[in-house]
C-alpha cells in the first residue's frame, strides 16, 4: 500500500509556519534550497507568505532574500510590517540591502530605514545613491580597515572577530591613513606568519582599486585582465568606500545579459515571472508588440507593390519567408557579437565603420554559400534555373545587408544613447524583411519572361 497523499513544498511551508515551528521551518527551507523555496512562496497567499517569512528568524529570512532577485525580495518585504521588514533588511549584506530598498516605494523604504539603527540606515542610504551598474552600487561595505600605525596583533584580533560574526564571508584587510584614504592591503598569510608586535606597515602590499564611478564594462575589462577575487573601491580623493567582489560583478553582468535577452524578445521593464499581476505583464509585452505590428505592415507593403509579379510566379511565395528568415538569422548573429563586444568594452560606438568592414567580409562569403544552396534547391524543385538565380541573388544580397545592419545598429544606437537590446531586433527584422521581399520580387520582375516561359 502506498500513501496517495502528496504534500507539496508550499504545503510544508504553510504547515510549519502555522504551527510556529521555527527550527523545523528553517531546516526545511535549507533542505529544499532557495530556488524551490522561492517557487513555493509564490504558491502561497500574501498572508501565508508573511507568516512564513516572520516565522523564520531575521537572519535566515535575510539569507533567503539575498538568494532571490532583489525586485521580488522587495515585493515580499513590502508585504510585511515595518518592524518585521526592518529586522530582516538589517541582517542583509550591505549591497543586497541597498538593492532591495531601492526597489521599494520611497515612502515604504523610508519607514523601514527609520526602524533600523542610525549606522545601518546611513550605510544603506549611501549605497542607494549609486546605480547598480556602477562599482558603488555593487560594492559591499563589510571589510576590515586598520590605520598605518596598527600592529599585527590588532589586525589578528579584528580578523578573529570578523570570522566569529561573519564565518561565511571572506575577509578583505586594508590599511588606511588617518584621513581614511587607501594606503595598501594585507595578505592574510603574511599577517598570520608575522610577529605579533610588528607594525602592519612592515607587511603592507599595494592594493588594486577602482573608482566608485566605474561602470560594468570598465569593471568587466579590469577583472578580465587581473585574476583577483576582489578590489577596493575608492572615491575621487582615494578614500576607501568598500570592496567589489568578483562574484558580485559576475552576477551583475549575468543579470544585464538576461535583461538584454528579455528586451530583445520584447519583454521590457525588468524581470517577468507569471506570479506578477496580469495587467503589468500585459502592458510590458504590448509596448513592444504594438510597435511590431506597424513594422510588419511596412514590410508587407513591399509585397503589395509587386502583386502582379507574385501572381505570375506563385512559387516565389515559398521563398519569400526563407530569404527573410535566413537573412534575419545572419543579422542576429552579427547583433549578438556586437552586443557582446560592447558589454566587454572591446569595441566602442564610434567604431561602426570598422565593424561594418569586418562584417562585410563574413557576409560576402556566407551570402555566396547560402545563395548557391537555395538556388540549387529552387532549381531541383522547379527545374527552372532562373528561379534559382532570382532567389540565390536575393539571399546573397540580403545576407550582406543583414550582417551590415546587425553589426552596426547596436553601435549606432549606443552612440545615440538608445538601448540597443530593445531597438536592434525590431529594426533589423523590419529592414531585412523589407529588403528580402524587395530583392526577391524586383529581381524576379527583371527575369519575369524567363520565369514564366518554362
Amino acid at each position: 500500500m502506498t500513501d496517495s497523499t502528496r504534500f507539496e513544498p508550499w504545503d510544508m511551508l504553510r504547515t510549519y509556519a502555522e504551527a510556529g515551528e521555527q527550527q523545523e521551518l528553517e531546516a526545511f527551507v535549507e533542505a529544499i534550497g532557495p530556488s524551490e523555496a522561492f517557487r513555493s512562496l509564490l504558491r502561497l497567499s500574501p498572508g501565508e507568505r508573511e507568516l512564513v517569512l516572520t516565522t523564520l528568524s531575521p537572519t535566515e529570512a535575510a539569507d533567503f532574500m539575498e538568494e532571490i532577485p532583489h525586485e521580488h525580495a522587495a515585493d515580499f518585504i513590502e508585504q510585511l510590517s515595518v518592524i518585521s521588514a526592518a529586522s530582516i533588511i538589517s541582517e542583509m549584506e550591505s549591497a543586497e540591502k541597498a538593492d532591495v530598498l531601492a526597489d521599494m516605494e520611497n515612502q515604504e523604504a523610508e519607514a523601514i530605514l527609520a526602524e533600523m539603527t542610525p549606522e545601518s540606515a546611513a550605510d544603506a542610504r549611501e549605497l542607494i545613491r549609486y546605480s547598480r551598474d556602477m562599482a558603488g552600487g555593487l560594492m559591499v561595505t563589510e571589510y576590515l580597515a586598520f590605520p598605518e600605525t596598527a600592529l599585527v596583533r590588532d589586525a589578528l584580533e579584528g580578523l578573529s572577530e570578523w570570522v566569529e560574526k561573519r564565518p561565511e564571508q571572506d575577509a578583505h584587510v586594508y590599511i588606511v591613513s588617518s584621513a581614511g584614504t587607501l594606503v595598501g592591503g594585507i595578505d592574510l598569510q603574511s599577517l598570520v606568519l608575522s610577529r605579533r608586535t610588528s607594525p602592519l606597515s612592515s607587511i603592507i602590499k599595494p592594493a588594486r582599486f577602482v573608482s566608485v564611478n566605474f561602470g560594468l564594462d570598465e569593471l568587466g575589462s579590469m577583472f578580465e585582465c587581473h585574476q583577483l577575487p576582489a578590489v577596493a573601491v575608492v572615491d575621487d580623493h582615494q578614500k576607501l568606500l568598500g570592496v567589489l567582489r568578483r562574484d558580485d560583478l559576475n552576477r551583475a553582468l549575468q543579470e544585464r545579459a538576461d535583461a538584454d535577452h528579455l528586451k530583445s524578445q520584447g519583454i521590457v521593464g525588468g524581470d517577468e515571472i507569471r506570479s506578477m499581476p496580469v495587467l503589468t505583464r500585459t502592458r510590458r509585452r504590448l509596448s513592444w508588440l504594438s510597435l511590431n505590428i506597424l513594422l510588419n505592415i511596412i514590410a508587407a507593403s513591399v509585397i503589395a507593390l509587386y502583386e502582379e509579379t507574385l501572381s505570375a510566379v506563385i512559387a516565389l511565395a515559398v521563398f519569400l519567408p526563407i530569404v527573410s528568415d535566413m537573412s534575419g538569422c545572419s543579422g542576429n548573429q552579427a547583433v549578438a557579437v556586437s552586443m557582446r563586444e560592447l558589454s566587454l568594452g572591446i569595441v566602442k560606438p564610434y567604431e561602426a565603420a570598422r565593424v561594418w568592414l569586418q562584417e562585410v567580409k563574413v557576409g560576402l562569403i556566407n551570402g555566396f554559400v547560402l545563395g548557391c544552396l537555395i538556388a540549387l534547391a529552387a532549381f531541383i524543385w522547379k527545374g527552372n534555373p532562373y528561379l534559382g538565380i532570382v532567389v540565390g541573388i536575393a539571399l546573397m544580397c540580403n545576407t550582406l545587408v543583414a550582417v551590415s545592419l546587425g553589426g552596426t545598429i547596436p553601435l549606432l544606437l549606443k552612440r545615440l544613447k538608445v538601448d540597443p537590446a530593445v531597438a536592434s531586433g525590431p529594426i533589423l527584422t523590419t529592414v531585412t524583411d523589407m529588403c528580402g521581399f524587395f530583392l526577391v520580387l524586383s529581381v524576379a520582375t527583371i527575369f519575369l519572361p524567363k520565369l514564366t516561359a518554362m
